[in-house]
């Protein structure tokens, strides 16, 4: 891996005879040996700021300095054929890098004008799906068996919820795979397609040519599938196509932005969709959070305070917690660039369409109705499946704290 500081240095000390091309090259082979997702690339009065979201966070802030910007910005749009003349508008752009292992990643661009010029925004797309199993995403054999139960339907909704970058769309390729056989027609529309996936057909949204989520959903009935998946329900006419879909005897698989799984249920209300509708074709609802993994190389054991164990008794009263209970923490090292964490892992809640919750619907009641029917009969809310995997020593409490909040 590249040491990315001397490369800025001693590109500095070159003055004009330094070499943006290859600055920009080792910024992304760095950025990939980081196991980073984004690199943000930030002006400011005096210098460009460069970070890294490692796991789900920004960190590792590089400084570059100021006269190396128009220069970086412009090898970048270079690279994604952007307009190098426009520098008041936002830019959307994608290419291909080549790294020095002869490996390749996908890198989405997005550029945008700011107080101190234009900023830019790497994503790095994985070139191929992972081999995630639901197991290894961090589903517990419980909500893994009622996912099982789920896909082997033939025909209603599964739906995965939560923010951006919670992992719903990981969660649905794998899915997507388990259902992959020979027997079966899988096609998707997405935007954009994350991975390539073989034996799928997969569509790209094209807001240009009139290929939206809706138009591409009426195409993709004419393409006689067994099994379609939307990459997000974002409006009423899609989530309308979409329950038409699973009610005329295909299994859809989308995601929604809500903030847990019981909420989808009144959203799809919200959307317009009739509560009879919403009753007869979801058959299961995964609400999701990424939080980080422990690293394994410097994972500690150490007591759990008094604090943490009051605070877990106040925020799941049913939960036992032994007053020995030992917690882990990361201490911090070279593989984990001194986090403490390495890599991320689901914590979620998987809400069955049960009878129950088929009447609550059909009545209009609210989210939180929803909710409490469904942890009656069996659902671990996500805050507890969490502490849970706090307790078995996969992640830190604090960090479940960090990104459920309830």
């Amino acid at each position: 891996m590249p040491d990315i500081e001397k490369i800025i240095e001693r590109e500095a000390e070159k003055g004009d005879e330094r070499s943006i091309i290859y600055l920009v090259d080792e910024l992304i082979a760095y950025a990939q040996g980081m196991r980073a997702s984004d690199i943000h690339i930030d002006p400011s009065e005096r210098n460009v700021r460069i970070r890294l979201r490692i796991d789900g966070v920004l960190q590792k802030s590089l400084s570059v300095p100021r006269h190396f910007h128009d220069e970086i910005i412009s090898r970048i749009k270079v690279l994604a054929g952007l307009r190098t003349d426009e520098h008041q508008a936002a830019q959307d752009g994608r290419f291909r890098a080549h790294l020095p292992d002869k490996s390749a990643v996908d890198i989405r661009v997005s550029i945008a004008p700011t107080y101190h010029g234009e900023n830019a925004v790497l994503r790095l797309l994985a070139d191929k799906e992972e081999q995630f199993t639901l197991g290894m995403l961090g589903f517990s054999d419980d909500d893994r068996a009622k996912i099982q139960e789920a896909i082997e339907r033939p025909t209603g909704m599964i739906l995965a919820t939560g923010p951006t970058g919670s992992g719903k769309t990981t969660t649905l390729y794998t899915i997507i795979k388990m259902l992959n056989t020979e027997g079966v027609s899988i096609v998707t529309i997405e935007d954009p397609i994350e991975y390539a996936v073989d034996g799928i057909e997969q569509i790209q949204v094209n807001a240009r040519a009139s290929l939206t989520f809706a138009n591409g959903l009426r195409s993709i009935l004419r393409q006689d599938p067994n099994i379609i998946m939307v990459g997000e329900i974002r409006d009423k006419e899609t989530a309308g196509i979409a329950v038409n879909t699973a009610l005329t005897g295909h299994l859809l698989l989308s995601t929604l932005h809500t903030n847990d799984a019981a909420t989808t249920l009144p959203r799809l209300l919200d959307m317009g969709i009739e509560p009879y509708l919403v009753a007869s074709t979801v058959n299961i609802a995964i609400g999701q959070r990424l939080v980080r993994r422990i690293c394994p190389d410097c994972k500690a054991e150490r007591a759990m305070t008094d604090a943490e164990r009051d605070r877990l008794l106040e925020l799941l009263p049913h939960l036992v917690v032994e007053s020995d209970r030992v917690l882990h923490e990361g201490k911090g090292c070279n593989e984990c660039g001194g986090t403490g964490y390495r890599g991320r892992l689901c914590v979620n809640e998987v809400m069955m369409m049960d009878g129950e919750v088929r009447e609550a619907v059909l009545r209009k009641a609210s989210a939180s109705e929803i909710r409490k029917i469904a942890i009656r009969n069996g659902m671990t809310p996500m805050l507890a499946d969490g502490l849970y995997k706090a307790q078995q020593g996969l992640t830190t409490v604090e960090e479940v704290l960090r990104v459920v909040h309830e």
